[in-house]
């Protein structure tokens, strides 16, 4: 790897935060070490050092582990030193290598050095993206992808996420506000199944409960017998029916596109796959959709007062989209 000195000297009493760098072209595997104050210089140093030929300007710079685009200044200044990027000339495309996970070009000593994507690392950030597009979608994260992102360390996250550790400190005790107020919640129902249970003991709804029995099992026998190709259509994975047969209160456990999947399942065919009766099935089905919903709408509240909030503090005559002007670099 080269690196590669600053070009021209700064003006006299010109004070400038260089940001160290990592560029290469499309690929290739040849990367140069470069500083830069600011994306316009990044850009020239590019042409420069990459040769590059005037004719195929402007330079797209995009980060070379994902192609995000980075054309704002104060988002490049929010980046972390070292950080990678692919110059791409005119009309050239970023493309990910899938073969190596985009990372063929890094010799194998750096390779041994820097963070691999294992399967833990690619979890927690792809979740990690999803709260950075929509901090919302909190509410639709499943308990499993909520400890997975209050297990990863500070500073990682707040790397991903391009904020502070005071504020990403902020985020996991949010996250693990959340977890503990699905565990809450898990546990005043089984109270209340506890309280059933107990009323039941006492005779008050014993006979219907035989009933119901009886009538099942002539119900599983028509299933047995009828019904044995309909079990091979059951679209739930392994992972969720676990959890609706092992978790008390399973709708708190999911995340709400597993909540959406249980709810659209046949119910006669669930019951089969969980060994359960019709009743119960219906009931677990209902309590996800009313979940589902609950989350949902907590969405929309939590929209409707961000369109509020923002209306509020928009000033006459702000642009809509405000961005940092590019310095003409005559």
């Amino acid at each position: 790897m080269e690196v590669t000195e600053s070009a021209g000297a700064p003006e006299p009493g010109e004070i400038r935060n260089l940001k160290p760098c990592l560029l290469r072209r499309n690929h290739s595997r040849e990367q140069h070490g470069v500083a830069a104050s600011c994306l316009e210089e990044l850009r020239n140093k590019a042409c420069d050092i990459l040769a590059i030929d005037k004719s195929l300007t402007p330079i797209t710079l995009v980060l070379a582990e994902d192609g995000t685009i980075v054309d704002d200044d104060d988002y490049f200044l929010c980046l972390p030193s070292n950080t990678k990027f692919v110059a791409l000339a005119n009309n050239e495309k970023w493309a990910y290598n899938n073969s190596d996970g985009g990372t063929a070009w890094i010799s194998q000593e750096s390779f041994d050095v820097d963070e691999t994507d294992s399967g833990t690392e690619l979890k927690w950030k792809n979740v990690a993206r999803q709260l950075k597009e929509d901090l919302s979608s909190i509410i639709l994260l499943s308990e499993e992808e909520l400890q997975v992102l209050i297990d990863v360390p500070c500073s990682d996250l707040a790397q991903e996420l391009c904020q502070s550790c005071a504020a990403i400190q902020g985020l996991q005790n949010t996250l693990q506000q959340v977890l503990d107020q699905r565990e809450e919640a898990r546990q005043s129902k089984q109270l209340l199944e506890l309280y059933l249970q107990a009323l039941e003991k006492e005779g008050s709804i014993l006979s219907k409960q035989e009933e119901s029995r009886a009538g099942f099992s002539e119900e599983v026998d028509a299933v047995d017998t009828g019904m044995s190709g309909e079990i091979s259509e059951i679209t739930l994975t392994s992972q969720i029916l676990t959890a609706l047969k092992e978790k008390p209160a399973p709708e708190l456990s999911l995340s709400s596109q597993d909540l959406e999947l249980v709810t659209k399942e046949d119910p006669r065919a669930l019951a089969v796959a969980l060994n359960w009766d019709i009743k119960k099935t219906e009931n677990v089905q209902q309590a996800c959709n009313q979940e589902l919903a609950l989350r949902l709408q907590q969405m929309q509240s939590l929209h409707s007062l961000r369109n509020i909030s923002a209306r509020k503090n928009s000033l006459p005559g702000e642009l809509q989209n405000p961005k940092r002007a590019r310095q003409d670099p005559t």
